[in-house]
């Protein structure tokens, strides 16, 4: 590696066999790889023969140790940062470390892999053109509704992480606030041993899972199939529709119509259709 550089090293979710031949080069070639649980990362290392020396980069010590990486690189190192499993920075940490290193004139490469919630999104059958990532919901309830409500009328597919500690709560809290006919994937060890994808509508999904401890245990990635905002051509808005019935009172229904068309905008022939009805 003639430069120093930050490569942002994607690992797998779960079957090892997803670390692609261009990461393994990447993470036997650096001179240090940042991780988010050395011992973690460590058994993934020796597992494909590994041998680089490792830096601690969590949550706790992120900001602390983004000096120490950026006088690594100043001195010509070449530094690789993985996550415990997946793309690091989704929803893990590594967002201050990589600005600072941007920021500082060092190169930032990343070499792409496994991400949880795009497999998830790419076998859930749901619409995937549009979707929004949400992450972990908060863990108290009171936020986690209030997150969700904020959500309720968003049209693009939902994509959310949860532990197994939470799935069913948050799973009943989503009922609450999208409904229990709206449909959604639940997306389980994905890679794994125990691989399970299941979709349905909430309230079923829930019934399901509740029925069975074993599909309660895991990682999981949630996907809600967004609101359904389609507009009604013909509706007509309760404003419109109040002004009319106002001139009604005193017009005869063609003129009543006609005069309703020119201050909302609707056509003239379906405010006339909406008097008769």
């Amino acid at each position: 590696m003639s430069e120093p550089v930050l490569y942002i090293v994607a690992t797998p979710i779960g079957n090892l066999a997803d670390l692609s031949e261009r990461a393994q080069e990447v993470l036997a070639s650096v001179d240090y790889i940042a991780a988010e649980d050395t011992r973690h990362s460590g058994r993934l290392l020796s597992h494909f023969n590994i041998k680089g020396q490792m830096i601690s980069v969590h949550d706790h010590n992120e900001r602390q140790r983004c000096e120490h990486i950026i006088n690594l690189l100043g001195s010509g190192h070449s530094i690789a940062l993985v996550s415990d499993a997946g793309t690091p920075l989704i929803s893990d940490p590594g967002f201050y470390l990589v600005r600072a290193v941007r920021e500082a004139g060092y190169k930032v490469s990343p070499v792409p892999g496994c991400c949880a919630f795009i497999a998830a999104l790419s076998a859930s059958g749901l619409p995937s053109d549009r979707f929004q990532f949400i992450g972990f919901l908060p863990a108290k309830s009171g936020a986690r509704t209030q997150v969700l409500d904020a959500l309720a009328e968003n049209g693009e597919t939902l994509v959310f992480y949860e532990s197994t500690h939470r799935i069913v709560d948050s799973l009943k809290a989503m009922q609450m606030a999208f409904g229990e006919d709206r449909y959604a994937v639940v997306a389980r060890e994905l890679t794994k041993t125990f691989e399970t994808i299941h979709g349905d509508t909430l309230a079923e999904l829930i019934r399901w899972m509740e029925a069975d401890a074993n599909q309660q245990r895991g990682e999981f990635v949630v996907l809600v199939q967004g609101a359904d905002n389609t507009l009604d051509e013909d509706a007509i808005d309760p404003d419109a529709e109040r002004i009319l019935r106002i001139l009604a009172k005193e017009l005869p229904p063609k003129k009543a119509a006609g005069v309703a068309a020119e201050i909302t905008g609707y056509k003239k022939n379906r405010l006339y259709q909406l008097l008769i009805d």
